[in-house]
């Protein structure tokens, strides 16, 4: 049985050709369909005309940095697969990548292996989110057409014999209907509505826009309410890698501290989101709505 990976698009950039070189003929051998920048600049160009499935940047190069890339193409795709290669590894560094949503980061001369591994679990992670990103839609688009057919109705009983005619007085009316049920793509948590096709939640008519990072913590959260999450399980199970605790304090803390401050902009309690020092974190005890 062939052990050849899916066909995928694959963009390497580092400023030096022979690394381009070498990272190239590394995944095309196993079937990868593979094209290089030597800059930031170029990469971006070249983003800008198609899309790839990962790319894999070098950190260190003149003009724009690999960081830097990473950051205007998750700008751009917060879902994007981003590798980093680097010589000059830091902890700073790899916490900065990983915080900005790097898919790894790996330490410069890596082996080929290293390389065609990474960017597999980086396609098996993007394909991952496509079939979610589907699903999600076909959710919504489901509730659309069931709101369109309730609409329908409405306007149908609206016509039937009995209705009142142009300039007569009104018909008493029956009592409203019971209000439909909440739509099965939103989630209730207390005075908070979570929309999971929109990246939004909303707090009674109020609409909070979150990044994709900060919506899946808000609900892997809400689905394991009652227990303290640890930071390195939200790394692995939000952002689809697996780090130490203390590396992944640092990842997490960020984006716990903008859905506080979304959370309060809305008249919420930031402390919904309860910090357990030295474990993880965990959602309050929700008030109703």
């Amino acid at each position: 049985m062939s052990t050849n990976p899916p066909t995928a698009h694959i963009l390497v950039v580092d400023d030096e050709s022979a690394i381009r070189y070498s990272i190239t003929k590394t995944l095309q051998r196993v079937g990868y369909q593979v094209e290089s920048a030597a800059s930031g600049e170029e990469a971006l160009d070249m983003l800008s005309q198609q899309p790839y499935d990962v790319v894999l940047t070098d950190i260190r190069m003149p003009g724009i940095s690999g960081v830097e890339l990473l950051a205007r193409i998750k700008e751009e795709s917060p879902d994007a697969i981003v590798i980093l290669l680097t010589g000059y590894a830091s902890l700073d560094t790899a916490v900065e990548s990983l915080r900005l949503g790097a898919h790894d980061y790996l330490i410069k001369p890596s082996s080929s292996q290293d390389i065609r591994d990474s960017v597999s679990r980086g396609i098996e992670r993007a394909q991952n989110l496509k079939r979610r990103r589907a699903l999600l839609d076909a959710i919504q688009n489901n509730v659309a057409e069931l709101a369109d057919v309730s609409d329908t109705q409405s306007r149908m009983l609206a016509m039937m014999p009995g209705a009142a005619a142009p300039g007569s007085a009104p018909a008493a009316q029956p009592a409203p209907a019971t209000p439909i049920a909440t739509p099965i793509n939103t989630m209730i948590l207390g005075p908070l509505t979570i929309f999971p096709g929109r990246y939004q939640i909303a707090v009674g008519e109020q609409p909070i826009d979150l990044t994709p990072t900060e919506f899946d913590l808000l609900l892997y959260l809400a689905v394991h309410r009652g227990r303290v999450v640890p930071c390195h399980e939200l790394v692995r199970e939000v952002r689809g890698y697996s780090i130490d605790e203390p590396e992944a304090r640092e990842v997490i803390r960020p984006h716990i501290s903008n859905l506080r401050r979304k959370l309060k902009q809305a008249g919420q309690n930031p402390n919904l989101i309860v910090n357990v020092r030295g474990i993880g974190y965990r959602l309050a005890d929700l008030p109703p709505a």
